[in-house]
């Protein structure tokens, strides 16, 4: 073998890694400072104590990486760092004028904690994601038990603004949909590895396109059916387009046949038909979305258009680059720091910050898709695939609802809205997307030269 044939070794650029985080803290710092300048006119007593903290947590998980994930990408770290650190911001500038909950920030910073800390457990715990696909259809029994322990609840433990999704005792709450949210990737990547070949099989050819055979329907049918049991149960619209839109999605990356994506289309449409007239919290989103301005639906008490047209009216008075970070009046809309963080962000740092803010998304989304094509192994891919579009819909159907893109469907926006249980959710995303990128950036994953003539006959298995 020549020099020439061997490639070059793949760096692990852990230093980059670091780099990155230290300018993200820099940012989330300087944020937290305008705010306090803004509100009070000097910077905060605390500026300094809350930037080595955060550093402090940020370090410990870049520390975890260098240890347990040296070849992961340097980028999808900083970026989820910053992010959550804009969070705590937007957040604590909210509760300066919210005395509603004037606690949220140091609840968020502790959620904060606990993400990272179960991002080092898993980093440390899962060596290697293959582990995972052993867990297939024990994840979709846990995934069945958590979605569906709100809906036997009494709506006094489950029920926020007409969803059923919480449980919540005393003053803990924790969102089950979350962690649902996980198990379900886990099982849908399984299960679509074991079953890819059959359900790839053509039937009938209409319109150039090569429907399923009739007999191959059943996965996508119980996947839609569970989604409307989810919708009708307990009116939650946002859990139940995420988990059906993340499996359509993996089931075509799966098979490559665009034909399911048209069958899940065409079921969505159904669904969201019956859902829209049969279900009094489901039509009134769709009411509030059509007509956000009618004054019997701007002036209505519970599910009117009230909370959408502050948003916009906020937005529209951000224009391109906002009012400052504390100059503006995003509390003015109600729960502007969960299903309206992105109304915040266009307020006061104005359209350019919302395209900041969602590049920021693109980059951990684009990254998280590059580390599952770079991946061997096919439960690699459907996983990565499945976490990184996951996390892409939720981004597009909340900020779509506060732009009157799509209706309201009370999802938060990943790592910047309050609220602990996705928080944490999102912190073991990019946990099982370093340790997926990690597995495809490794030098022994990657092929030395191309396979000559000579390889026929030999096979080398690593373990």
């Amino acid at each position: 073998m020549t020099a020439a044939t061997v490639s070059a070794p793949v760096g692990r650029r852990r230093g980059t890694e670091l780099a990155l985080l230290v300018f993200a803290l820099l940012i989330t710092v300087t944020a937290y400072a305008n705010v306090g300048i803004a509100r009070h006119h000097h910077v905060p007593s605390g500026t300094v104590g809350y930037g080595l903290g955060l550093g402090a947590l940020f370090l410990v998980a870049h520390l975890v990486v260098r240890r347990f994930a040296p070849y992961a990408d340097p980028v999808l770290l900083p970026a989820a760092a910053l992010l959550n650190g804009l969070g705590l911001v937007l957040i604590r500038r909210l509760d300066l004028v919210d005395r509603t909950q004037p606690g949220s920030a140091p609840h968020q910073l502790e959620w904060t904690v606990i993400g990272i800390a179960l991002f080092t457990v898993v980093l440390v715990v899962v060596r290697d994601h293959r582990l995972l696909e052993r867990y297939t259809y024990t994840a979709m029994a846990a995934a069945l038990i958590l979605l569906a322990l709100p809906a036997f609840l009494p709506a006094s433990h489950s029920e926020v603004n007409g969803a059923r999704i919480w449980i919540r005792f005393g003053g803990f709450s924790f969102q089950p949909g979350e962690v649902a949210k996980l198990a379900l990737m886990v099982f849908f990547a399984g299960y679509l590895v074991r079953k890819r070949e059959l359900l790839a099989l053509a039937g009938r050819r209409v319109w150039r396109i090569d429907l399923p055979r009739a007999r191959d329907l059943g996965p996508v049918l119980v996947a839609w059916g569970v989604s409307v049991l989810i919708l009708v149960r307990e009116s939650d619209l946002g859990s139940s387009l995420l988990f059906f839109g993340i499996f359509l999605v993996v089931l075509y990356v799966a098979t490559q046949r665009a034909s399911w994506l048209l069958i899940g289309l065409a079921l969505f449409v159904v669904g969201a038909v019956i859902a829209g007239t049969t279900i009094p919290h489901v039509h009134d989103r769709f009411d509030a979305w059509l007509h956000p301005f009618d004054p019997a639906i701007y002036h209505k008490a519970f599910g009117g258009s009230y909370q959408l047209a502050q948003g916009l009216f906020g937005m529209a008075t951000g224009g391109i680059f906002g009012t400052g970070l504390g100059q503006g009046r995003p509390d003015l809309v109600p729960f502007a720091n969960t299903d309206f963080m992105a109304s915040t962000i266009g307020e006061e740092l104005g359209l350019a910050g919302v395209m900041a803010v969602l590049t920021l998304f693109l980059l951990i989304v684009a990254r998280g898709i590059r580390a599952a094509i770079g991946t061997r192994d096919p439960f690699g891919k459907l996983l990565g695939v499945a976490l990184a579009f996951g996390l892409a819909l939720q981004v597009f159907v909340q900020v779509g609802g506060v732009t009157r893109l799509v209706p309201l469907t009370g999802l938060t926006l990943p790592f910047l809205s309050y609220g602990g249980s996705s928080l944490v959710s999102n912190w073991v995303v990019i946990a099982l997307l370093l340790r997926i990128s990690d597995a495809a950036r490794r030098p022994d994953a990657i092929p030395t030269r191309p396979p000559g003539p000579d390889d026929a006959a030999t096979m080398v298995v690593r373990r």
